[in-house]
């Protein structure tokens, strides 16, 4: 009679071995940009994503939700304007600034900003102010900065944890071709 609970114990502690130990699926290719189709019937028009996993240098002290990632979106079918939006996704909750804008028109308004420094290559660091997500774990990229990240071969972002310290990444950025046409934005000659 007992080997069947010992058996029964067995059986289930190596399907949970099994279920735990990470393989090849949860594990993050980093191995360039990955591509996405994505469609809204409501608007009855379609969107490209495009996906360039990161690693932390630095990473957060709180549990990340999402893996880190830059995400590139397009609308191939659009006017003129192929670039929608990008952003980088950290995953843990960032620090958000409320910044006074350059010129008040009625009233007084701030707006969410987060501080970002990055540096492109073995250039100079740079700061500005990106605008946070509304889920406030990512920060929206500039266009004009996204375009100078397309032509880097490494870039490295630096923000601040919500109520944490330093988050440091890194992004290998691989050939950026197909990005580049979809998106109507220059990129790295290779």
């Amino acid at each position: 009679m007992k080997k069947a609970p010992s058996l029964l114990l067995a059986t289930v502690t190596f399907l949970l071995a099994a279920f735990m130990t990470p393989g090849k699926q949860q594990t993050p290719s980093t191995g360039g940009w990955q591509q996405a189709q994505r469609a809204d019937a409501a608007r009855d028009n379609s969107s490209t994503q495009f996906t360039l996993l990161g690693k932390f240098l630095t990473p957060p002290k709180k549990d990340v939700g999402d893996p880190l990632a830059l995400v590139v979106t397009c609308k191939p079918h659009a006017s003129r304007r192929k670039f929608s939006a990008a952003y980088v996704n950290v995953g843990a909750p960032l620090n958000i600034e409320y910044v006074e804008p350059d010129e008040i028109k009625a009233g007084t308004s701030y707006f969410p900003k987060v501080t970002v420094r990055y540096r492109l290559d073995d250039q100079k660091e740079e700061k500005e102010q990106w605008t946070p997500g509304t889920e406030k774990t990512s920060a929206s990229i500039p266009k004009a900065t996204l375009e100078k990240m397309l032509r880097a071969r490494t870039v490295q972002i630096k923000v601040a944890e919500f109520r944490g310290g330093e988050i440091s990444m890194q992004f290998e950025v691989p050939d950026s071709a197909q990005l580049g046409t979809a998106c109507g934005l220059p990129v790295r000659e290779k």
